[in-house]
């Protein structure tokens, strides 16, 4: 299994949300992100953002 880069685009706001995050479990923002990502949940808050998401703007 090789390596790839992930860059992500976000807003300010949502960046300083993610530093308090990590910062309060002494981690670095990227460490924090792939930490989420590698969650046993993840494929199923994920899907269930997606289903929130679809209902509140509406599938397009």
């Amino acid at each position: 299994m090789g390596t790839s880069v992930l860059s992500l685009r976000i807003d300010g706001e949502l960046l300083d949300r993610l530093r308090d995050h990590a910062a309060k479990r002494g981690m670095s923002v990227q460490d924090y992100v792939v930490g989420t990502l590698i969650r046993d949940d993840f494929d199923e808050r994920f899907q269930s953002a997606v289903e929130e998401t679809e209902r509140f703007y509406g599938v397009t």
